[in-house]
């Protein structure tokens, strides 16, 4: 059961743990709470209405029932220390959303209400609403705290700010009843990035690990935003970063810092564009170079340019595939033969949910549930659906693990990207190379993940 955020507001998250009571209805001279059985909810009764100055009353309920309501509704951190001795609200909230291990923070502005957002292993979840008259002094609040123009309104704005010891990208959008503001928390450096963490296979990471040990070609890296390229692209380049090596990167943004590597952070505003630092890098004696993105033709032709004069080079584009990343270098006007030459690997990548080993519960698999385009590689009777406990805080999953697609270029493979040919699932069915469909269904029938979060693996063209 999920309270509507409104009635969450009337109490904070400290307060309901302390007391174990919810908030469950609102009634005109009153607010009712849910509590415990073996709540002393007479005392309770007179220490809140005076803290929230409300007239209270009680729904008692069991007091496993109020564990789970709590879990559901407040969620809390895991981690062992919490820190809540911030200066104002702002640091409260990232904090918060810190502690509970969000990515990206959303407040937003509507006809009647504002709401803040926290993204959670990739899904938003509504946090809390806010008193409309107090929004603009939280957006200016973040301008201020990002070094931008709290008098522009009209024009989207970026920056950057650190709160907690954390940095965070801070991207306003002016939209019709006010300014969106997302927050995007960073992470402070690459302790507990691990390429042997990421996912792969062992098969794969022998693939990976030989076309990265290469001293020069391109290895791409596709997938939507959100899917773990940047932390693919840091961990490789943990691997790589030795003394004798110069590494250059050009980042929007700088997410994690690497000593030992010069990093530079996108400024376009003043010219400083991947395509212009690829240039500049060329000059300065470099080994390895990271290009965050390959976004046009020019910045394509440069990183081309680079490999083929002994530099190796790691970027991203948004493709849906590995294939598809070639396909699109080419739509894009690079010549086959120069690509075919150039690229040492094209991976695709995507971040899975996982389902809570403590509640995931069999259910029958039928072949109608899966996508109508879709053959299943395999006869399977069963599968995991999520349910939820207290330990995923009731939403069936817990953490993500990423699934990979590669094709390392070899010699076959050349002659087709010469050829300039459009469909290879017989070469990937030849080489034993999985896609991420298959990689996705693999995982439903391991019982690591479910049909729901794989579903928009599974269709296909």
């Amino acid at each position: 059961m999920i309270i509507a955020t409104e009635l969450k507001d009337i109490i904070t998250k400290e307060l309901a743990w302390h007391y174990k009571i919810l908030p469950f209805k609102q009634e005109i001279d009153k607010v009712i709470f849910y509590a415990g059985s073996s709540t002393n909810s007479s005392k309770i009764k007179e220490e809140l209405e005076v803290i929230l100055g409300k007239n209270i009353a009680f729904d008692i309920i069991e007091d496993f029932k109020i564990e789970k309501l709590l879990n559901i509704n407040y969620r809390q951190s895991t981690n062992t220390v919490i820190k809540h001795n911030q200066k104002d609200a702002l640091e409260n909230i990232i904090n918060e959303a810190i502690d509970i291990g969000s990515s990206d923070v959303h407040f937003e502005i509507y006809d009647d209400y504002a709401r803040i957002r926290l993204r959670i292993d990739g899904v938003l979840i509504e946090k809390k609403h806010i008193d409309k008259k107090d929004y603009p002094e939280i957006v200016n609040r973040i301008k201020i705290h990002a070094n931008l123009d709290i008098s522009e309104k009209r024009l989207p704005q970026d920056g950057r700010t650190k709160i907690a010891g954390y940095d965070i990208r801070v991207s306003i959008l002016p939209t019709h009843f006010g300014e969106k503001i997302v927050m995007r928390i960073l992470g402070q450096d690459t302790s507990n990035i691990n390429i042997d963490d990421l996912g792969f296979e062992e098969k794969e990471k022998e693939l990976y690990l030989e076309a990265i040990k290469k001293r020069n070609g391109i290895i791409l890296i596709s997938g939507p935003t959100g899917s773990g390229k940047t932390t693919t692209l840091y961990a490789t380049l943990k691997v790589l970063n030795e003394i004798k090596r110069n590494i250059l990167t050009i980042e929007d943004p700088v997410e994690y810092t690497l000593k030992g590597i010069n990093q530079v952070q996108l400024n376009e505003d003043v010219g400083l564009t991947f395509s212009s630092a690829l240039r500049s890098f060329l000059r300065q004696d470099p080994d390895i170079i990271m290009l965050g993105e390959i976004r046009d033709r020019e910045t394509a032709e440069m990183a081309i340019r680079a490999s083929l004069t002994g530099h190796l080079v790691f970027s991203t584009l948004h493709t849906n595939s590995a294939w598809g990343t070639i396909s699109r270098l080419m739509d894009m006007g690079i010549p086959s033969f120069l690509l075919a030459e150039t690229l040492n690997i094209s991976i695709a990548q995507r971040l899975v949910r996982k389902l809570c080993k403590s509640c995931k519960k069999e259910s029958h698999l039928n072949i109608v549930d899966l996508p109508k385009n879709y053959t299943m590689p395999t006869t399977i009777k069963k599968h995991y659906i999520a349910v939820g406990c207290e330990k995923c805080h009731y939403t069936g999953y817990k953490g993500r693990r990423a699934i990979y697609e590669l094709i390392p270029i070899k010699k076959d493979l050349i002659n087709i990207i010469k050829g300039k040919e459009k469909n290879i699932t017989d070469y990937l069915a030849k080489n034993d190379i999985k896609t991420l469909s298959d990689k996705a269904f693999h995982l439903l029938e391991n019982g690591e993940t479910s049909l729901n979060e794989i579903y928009p693996l599974l269709i296909t063209n």
